[in-house]
């Protein structure tokens, strides 16, 4: 369940996590709290009156003393949703049997996989052609049978991954996916499971649960053939549309700084009861300023994973992501340029903090690196 308030209004609103998990009813992890007073949310999903329809900033149109909204405790610009939530996926893959094919006169390997509907990575793969995938003529291709989406403009690995109830990280194992993980209009990806079956509540239910990985990998939306990544903004003020495409910095300016002045009191790795800590935690005081620890473009502020509550995701050019979590109120937007030190967010006690804390992580490409063996020392 999640509540919304406007900071100096008087709407409430509470939202069930029905409501954000179609088809799956029933236990949830907060089913037993008292249902709040229903209603209507403020609207997030309208670009907001600074930005034209392509995503461009109108100039001199920065609107001082813009709303925040605070859901679970944790304020936020009002902004627009998620690009997953924004552009929801229709399950229409086309299901193909596992089949040979003759290469005929004029057919490429993009050309083969239009006329079979299968995937051409997944083609190239069971005939073992490497690039530049030149098949000849006459040639006996096998034609891999499953379920196979066609990816359009706007949509992301989460958003298909949620309409066909499947993990997204299931998709990328299947289809083998690669840096940088961001999906072309026309692409076919491979839905792994029986098209025959529907899937479980259970299977369902976990398509909806993020992680950080899910993010990095299947959080931005496809763009257009040949279409140029957006401009960062560099006002919380000034929001993109959620299917505006965001690049990441080509190269990392310099070196890491701490995001606060605290005492460690999680480190990296496995913890005494065996779980994975991909980051660090750092005790701080609620509402201390929490530093960008290098220059770069927010990926990612929200709170769409419940244990790390307030999140902000910052990439930061030759692989390396910044992760921020457990924030109690967030200052950027996705797709805002964040100079190294600017403060991004204030920290707090949000999601499954165990003190006021901020959750620390730097990854390198997917995988997560101890952040105290790139910060200063001292």
């Amino acid at each position: 369940m999640r509540l919304w308030r406007i900071i100096g209004g008087t709407a409430l609103a509470g939202l069930t996590l029905s409501a954000c998990i179609p088809s799956v009813g029933g236990a949830g992890p907060y089913d037993d709290r008292p249902p709040p007073v229903r209603r209507d949310p403020p609207p997030r999903d309208d670009p907001p009156s600074d930005v034209d329809v392509s995503g461009r900033e109108i100039p001199g149109h920065d609107i001082p003393g813009r709303d925040m909204v605070e859901r679970n405790d944790i304020a936020m610009p009002r902004t627009a949703r998620p690009a997953w939530e924004a552009r929801p996926v229709s399950p229409d893959a086309q299901v193909v049997a596992a089949r040979t094919y003759t290469v005929a006169p004029g057919d490429s390997l993009r050309r083969v996989a239009d006329r079979t509907g299968a995937a051409s990575e997944a083609i190239a793969r069971a005939n073992g052609l490497a690039p530049p995938f030149t098949i000849r003529l006459g040639q006996t291709l096998t034609i891999p049978g499953g379920r196979y989406h066609l990816v359009r403009q706007g949509e992301t690995g989460i958003a298909i991954a949620r309409a066909y109830g499947v993990e997204w990280s299931r998709i990328v194992s299947a289809n083998q996916l690669e840096e940088p993980y961001v999906l072309r209009a026309g692409q076919r990806v491979l839905i792994p499971g029986d098209p025959a079956q529907p899937p479980s509540r259970a299977d369902r239910a976990a398509a909806f649960r993020l992680d950080i990985d899910d993010i990095l990998t299947g959080g931005e939306p496809t763009p257009a053939p040949r279409q140029a990544p957006a401009k960062p903004v560099t006002s919380p003020r000034r929001v993109l549309p959620p299917t505006a495409v965001v690049a990441a910095p080509a190269r990392l300016q310099g070196g890491f700084i701490w995001p606060v002045d605290g005492q460690v009191v999680r480190r990296f790795g496995p913890g005494k009861s065996g779980e994975r800590n991909d980051g660090i935690k750092i005790a701080v005081p609620i509402s201390t300023p929490i530093h960008a620890t290098a220059d770069g473009v927010v990926a990612y502020a929200g709170d769409g994973i419940a244990a790390l509550g307030g999140l902000i995701i910052v990439r930061h050019g030759n692989g390396w992501t910044s992760v921020y979590g457990h924030a109690s109120k967030l200052l950027v937007q996705r797709g805002q340029s964040v100079k190294r030190g600017q403060t991004i967010g204030l920290s707090g006690d949000t999601g499954f903090a165990d003190r006021p804390e901020l959750h620390f992580e730097l990854r390198k490409g997917r995988t997560p690196v101890d952040p105290q063996g790139q910060l200063p020392r001292g």
